[in-house]
């Protein structure tokens, strides 16, 4: 008997346009032989079940049910394509985890940790997990642009702390700019992480539980046309993603075991791309993203087509892994 399987994608963040498209390549590319797909659509002011005509039904949060027709339709398994809150910051998990409801993306706790990248930095530093050069700020604080400097240097990165995509980061050549930059960040969030710039080869390396067993995909190699990976680079065809990456196999082994094991030490699920900048030939992590761009060209599905996996199989695997 076929599954019927939610995908849910939208959110509440900058980041929806982006997981529309994501959860829609998911709805094309699912086996239609071996799942009923739906598209729930979830936003601040409605969750909705969308038809193939565009026809929305409304979504019962009491239990995640749909009706339709008379009939109702609960799900066997959701196919989690929300980038950014509340689908990576573990509120959605919490929710299915209370209903019973299985899901492809990693647990609540995981999920809510690695989209706090001051946290998760943190809880990853005492396993020998290499970070940049950090000074954080909460909104209110006092922004000492000396302090900053001194700490971080110059260039360096003002980033939100809990935003995807590029969203509120700005590179800061310039003491001047520093304010601006702070107030970019701010937009996206309440917290931010200033950051040293790394002057290296940028990867990014997805780790997915495949068939039962943690598998690191070929790593890419991010080259931005702009001064760093942001917005343009990855959505407007700014950038090359070069998979597999132009690393020597030294470098190459070690940001594998790297990436595989901050994914083992998180004790993670399903699918997650990593980024890391090389400097002095050691890989630091930047970012763990948990529900990472499924497009066409999204990195994660490049790398699985360059280690033999199609996209179906991708998505047909976090579904036999979730309903385990």
């Amino acid at each position: 008997m076929k599954k019927n399987i939610a995908i849910i994608m939208g959110g509440y963040s900058s980041e929806y346009q982006i997981s529309l498209k994501s959860g829609n390549v998911v709805y094309e590319t699912l086996d239609s032989s071996k799942y009923n797909a739906y598209r729930i659509h979830i936003f601040k002011d409605k969750w909705v079940y969308v038809n193939d005509n565009d026809i929305e039904f409304l979504v019962n949060k009491n239990d995640f049910s749909v009706k339709i027709d008379n009939q109702i339709i609960t799900f066997d398994c959701v196919f989690n394509a929300i980038h950014g809150s509340p689908g990576e910051d573990g509120f959605m998990q919490g929710y299915f985890k209370l209903l019973n409801i299985p899901q492809t993306s990693c647990d609540m706790y995981q999920a809510s940790l690695t989209f706090n990248k001051r946290d998760c930095l943190s809880v990853l530093k005492p396993y020998g997990i290499k970070t940049a050069e950090s000074y954080y700020l909460n909104l209110g604080d006092t922004v000492n642009e000396s302090d900053i400097i001194t700490k971080v240097g110059l260039p360096c990165f003002v980033k939100a702390n809990k935003a995807g995509s590029s969203f509120g980061v700005t590179k800061v050549h310039k003491k001047e700019d520093l304010q601006n930059a702070v107030n970019v960040a701010f937009k996206e969030d309440d917290e931010i992480i200033i950051e040293s710039f790394l002057d290296g080869t940028e990867v990014s390396v997805g780790v997915i539980t495949y068939k039962g067993e943690t598998k690191v995909l070929p790593i890419t190699e991010i080259v931005s046309e702009n001064d760093f990976f942001d917005y343009e680079a990855k959505y407007l065809g700014k950038s090359q993603e070069i998979t597999p990456a132009r690393l020597t196999q030294e470098q190459e082994n070690k940001v594998n075991i790297m990436a595989k094991k901050v994914y083992e030490v998180l004790k993670m699920k399903g699918f997650s791309r990593s980024e890391f900048i090389f400097k002095d030939n050691e890989p630091h992590l930047l970012e763990v993203n948990t529900v990472p761009g499924l497009t066409r060209e999204s990195i994660l599905p490049q790398q699985a087509a360059a280690a033999g996996i199609s996209m179906s199989d991708l998505f047909d695997n976090a579904i036999e892994e979730a309903l385990k």
